[in-house]
């Protein structure tokens, strides 16, 4: 069964609004079959509502989605992952090397005139 259009819900609610019965009704809350906000329907669903579906059902819905997902990314070649160690430690050294002769130029000030030895 196709699900009923914006319109069709509009009139069906001012058809019960003639007959007093459509006012004061609560807001109908979206299911997870009914969509949220990137599937198109232009509507937002509600991020704290309660999914319909048992506990065991969403946790393997939830991990074929992060499988999916994880299908998508584009994992690096051994030649990137080289070149991505060789800067991090270049920039290790790099690092290490000022706070080494950073601590040395200040190790006299410090000494003499901060804790005056």
């Amino acid at each position: 069964m196709a699900r009923e259009t914006r319109r069709q819900r509009r009139d069906a609610r001012r058809a019960e609004g003639e007959q007093g019965g459509g006012i004061g009704r609560p807001p109908r809350l979206r299911t997870a079959e009914a969509g949220g906000p990137g599937d198109g329907s232009g509507g937002s669903s509600f991020e704290s509502a309660p999914s319909l579906a048992p506990a065991g059902k969403r946790r393997f819905s939830f991990l074929r989605e992060v499988i999916g997902e994880l299908h998508k990314v584009e994992w690096p070649n051994r030649a990137q992952v080289i070149q991505g160690t060789v800067v991090v430690l270049v920039a290790c050294t790099i690092v290490g090397t000022f706070l080494y002769v950073a601590d040395l130029v200040l190790k006299p000030f410090v000494q003499h005139v901060l804790l005056g030895q």
